[in-house]
């Protein structure tokens, strides 16, 4: 087996672990350029609607449930960032690999809770006596579902970066 001068490893296991820091790298990369999409889709999501005589303004700021998606995607990018700096042969990159879950989960938990008010804005709730928006405020809807896309788009990285990790951890060495 052919081995460098200067480390004993094979080559070919240096080979896999530069591809693995590639990879990593791209969809870290990824990761923040959706999470700032998702950000700047739902932070500038803005309509006025007139309903019988009345004016009211639709902005993501007056959903908590929105306010928490913004949150959780700066975070989720700010850790994205962060760990690009951090070298896959530090003695922090365990602590990486289970910020990653912990950031999926975030991603995960704050789609999911602005997906439903999405959908109650879409169709509103009967039982509760909310009429939906989207029919009076379409522009603002959109731009909220534009901003879910990327979120969405952001949580799917995290799943694959994931995927990527354990399979690093767990490799069945020859």
């Amino acid at each position: 087996m052919i081995t460098s001068r200067s480390d004993h490893r094979p080559l070919k296991a240096r080979e896999d672990s530069m591809a693995k820091a590639k990879i990593s790298l791209v969809l870290r990369l990824l990761a923040v350029g959706s999470t700032a999409a998702a950000i700047g889709i739902m932070v500038t999501s803005h309509a006025t609607a007139k309903v019988l005589n009345l004016s009211f303004d639709a902005r993501y700021n007056n959903t908590p449930a929105f306010v928490y998606f913004v949150v959780a995607e700066a975070v989720a990018g700010g850790y994205s960032l962060v760990s690009l700096f951090l070298s896959s042969k530090s003695l922090f990159w365990r602590a990486v690999m289970m910020m990653d879950v912990v950031i999926a989960m975030l991603l995960s938990s704050s789609i999911s809770a602005a997906v439903a008010i999405g959908q109650v804005g879409k169709k509103g709730n009967s039982h509760a006596g909310w009429l939906p928006i989207c029919g009076q405020v379409p522009k603002f809807c959109d731009q909220v579902t534009g901003a879910l896309i990327a979120g969405f788009v952001a949580a799917g990285i995290y799943l694959v970066l994931l995927l990527c990790s354990l399979h690093s951890l767990f490799a069945l060495k020859p």
